[in-house]
């Protein structure tokens, strides 16, 4: 015997291009679309320019002095190491190198998470769950737990670490952190990454040294969101169909290029005893030429084209990465004018450099309702992270 059950027919799909439900869906039927809040930078408190990074360490070799003055990067926030009694850098052992990572971690990470709260309106009391990222040290326990210690968030504050999966894993964390806002609806969730890559840096005089250290600079990045049920009455209210403040997380998308794996990764250099970063110098192609199809990949079913994306955040990864990804999505540089001025003004701070951009696009003041934007990071695996969002 078959048994027939009537379901009720929702008389409406959601609308993904808008990341609102269609008009006439009940409310029991209407998606949470997590929305973020706020968000807050922070650096350390000495910083250098190129010049004086490479007088500082007495670097006369003129390729490598090229390397440092033609990155598109004026000044970076570093922690550089003690000075010996002529004068000259130390090199800091792995020991010292992760309580760097430690301290600083910590104080730019809690400077980040109080700006991202005051611009959320919200207090430390508030946060539900916060999840850390970062690259540049391993801890145990991880960042979350040490931050709520710090400055005396809840103890029943739920979090999450994620560790080691280098500059595109903001928005990995962001893509977890609003599946968590989405199933605790009105709860606060921040993602936090913090970046201390002067613990990250190798002293030598290679060439693949130089391109690592004349790149990375220390920082810290939040981001709040929380997720709530959109009734017709928060959308018709007032007559119009204003979004609510800050955009509505709609969609991600990833690319992993399984082979340049090793374009991007950490190794343990066994003569000075501490890990090393490589960069291979063919990853700006490589990312290139991957960006198009990712982000292809994440506007598809949603009726958009490239040319409706309004605002472009983009990891600022270094100057040839940027001008790779410019030509090959088709955009301009004022497109991409805050990753360019990140990138200038901070160099690459790793998973949180976008969220430096995000801060700017917002002081700009020009985003509307309606507007569409793209979050895109790129990093170790080699992978692409992106995200569409909405005001």
């Amino acid at each position: 015997m078959t048994i027939s059950i009537d379901r009720p027919a929702i008389p409406g799909a959601d609308d993904l291009a808008t990341g609102r439900p269609a008009a006439g869906t009940p409310y029991a039927y209407r998606p949470l679309v997590p929305r973020i809040v706020g968000v807050g930078t922070s650096a350390t408190p000495t910083s250098y320019t190129q010049r004086e990074v490479l007088d500082t360490f007495r670097i006369t070799d003129p390729k490598i002095r090229g390397v440092f003055l033609n990155s598109a990067i004026d000044r970076r926030h570093l922690t550089l190491p003690p000075e010996d009694p002529d004068g000259l850098r130390l090199s800091e052992p792995q020991g010292d190198l992760l309580d760097k990572h430690k301290a600083l971690a910590i104080e730019m990470g809690a400077e980040a998470l109080r700006a991202c709260l005051k611009r959320a309106g919200a207090e430390l009391s508030d946060l539900r769950h916060l999840c850390c990222v970062t690259s540049t040290g391993f801890l145990t326990p991880g960042l979350s737990a040490l931050l709520i210690r710090e400055l005396g968030i809840d103890r029943h504050c739920s979090r999450s670490d994620i560790v080691g999966m280098g500059c595109n894993a903001g928005l990995n964390a962001l893509g977890v952190v609003s599946g968590w806002a989405t199933a605790h609806p009105g709860e606060l969730a921040v993602v936090l990454c913090a970046e201390a890559c002067s613990a990250a840096y190798a002293m030598d005089s290679t060439m693949r040294t130089a391109v690592v250290n004349s790149l990375f600079g220390d920082g810290a990045g939040a981001i709040a969101l929380t997720a709530e049920a959109e009734t017709a009455d928060d959308a018709a209210a007032d007559g119009t169909d204003a979004a609510p403040e800050g955009p509505g997380v709609l969609k991600f998308a990833s690319c992993i290029i399984p082979e340049a794996l090793d374009a991007m990764r950490y190794d343990w250099d066994r003569d000075q005893g501490r890990f090393s970063f490589f960069l291979d110098p063919q990853i700006p192609y490589v990312v290139g030429a991957h960006a198009e199809l990712t982000v292809d990949r994440l506007l598809q079913g949603t009726g958009l084209r490239r040319s409706d994306i309004k605002h472009w955040l983009v990891h600022s990864g270094g100057k040839k990465v940027i001008d790779a990804v410019i030509v090959n999505l088709g955009l301009t540089r004022h497109d991409l004018r805050h990753t360019v001025g990140v990138l200038r003004d901070y160099g690459n701070v790793s998973s949180g450099s976008f969220l430096f951009s995000y801060e700017r696009l917002l002081d700009e003041q020009i985003t509307a309702p309606g507007d569409y934007g793209v979050l895109m990071t790129m990093g170790p695996g080699s992978t692409i992270e992106t995200a569409l969002v909405r005001w």
